[in-house]
């Protein structure tokens, strides 16, 4: 490609079209139009049905790209290894934290005892959502999955829940940082929820200059945010020419590090 071809290219790829859903377009080099949708895994009633306009750019589009294709019953939760007791594997002041957390939610500790802790993190992420009035059959990609299947539109995965699973099991101390981070984060991570709710039941955000809180330390935010964006990127260069709907996880789309920057800089490499 000339140099020509290539700043074309870049300078497409930063038109920014405004929809009334939180998405953007970006042009690839070789025909590769991406429609990025910053999703929501959990959302509200007044969240369905999908916008008009976002179903019909599924029904035109060569593939729905999703993080992983949850459309089946199978949980990959599903026969974890037993872990020791929380007392053996969390320190006082985490399980005491932990303990207090619990409570709000009337949940008990048995309920907890052997799972690992990234797993119980997960658990109080999502019943937090449900406090708040979230269900996972109005999450984003589940709805965007469901209207791929009714218009006959192919899905591809940027990781697959088998993949996920990995990253989940690999982290050090079975995720102790996980936990600790979705403990010490508990209200900022509520109101995180409720602004990315607002971006589809009332006005999607600027890219620019977003501020968001943080609910990630450093070293998670390297290895749940940035290094699999970086991994997403290499997925979607590698795609044939074709018009594809691509659903991430709303904050991969904005902040330090997101994807559609990870895109453009690759594009100018």
């Amino acid at each position: 490609m000339s140099l020509f071809q290539r700043l074309k290219t870049f300078f497409y790829a930063l038109r920014v079209r405004h929809y009334r859903w939180p998405a953007l377009d970006i042009m690839l080099p070789g025909n590769r139009q991406l429609h990025l949708v910053g999703s929501i895994h959990m959302g509200t009633y007044g969240m369905a049905p999908l916008p008009g306009a976002l179903l019909q750019k599924v029904r035109d589009a060569d593939a729905l790209i999703v993080e992983a294709d949850i459309a089946g019953s199978d949980s990959p939760f599903d026969n974890l290894p037993l872990a020791e007791p929380l007392e053996h594997r969390l320190s006082p002041e985490l399980l005491h934290e932990l303990d207090q957390t619990l409570q709000t939610l009337s949940l008990t500790r048995e309920e907890f005892e052997q799972r690992p802790a990234w797993h119980i993190a997960l658990v109080l992420q999502a019943t937090q959502a449900q406090r708040l009035g979230l269900r996972p059959e109005y999450g984003i990609d589940y709805q965007l999955l469901q209207a791929a299947q009714r218009f006959h539109v192919d899905v591809l995965e940027l990781e697959g829940t088998t993949s996920q699973l990995d990253i989940l099991r690999q982290l050090p101390d079975e995720g102790n940082e996980l936990l600790q981070d979705t403990l010490t984060h508990w209200h900022e991570n509520a109101r995180l929820l409720q602004v990315m709710m607002s971006w589809w039941l009332e006005n999607p955000p600027g890219e620019d200059h977003l501020t968001l809180p943080s609910t990630f330390s450093q070293p998670l935010h390297d290895v749940l945010m940035h290094q699999r964006n970086q991994a997403w990127c290499e997925r979607l260069f590698a795609l044939p020419p074709g018009r594809y709907v691509v659903a991430a996880g709303a904050l991969h789309l904005y902040g330090d590090g997101n994807l559609p920057s990870l895109l453009r800089h690759k594009m100018a490499d």
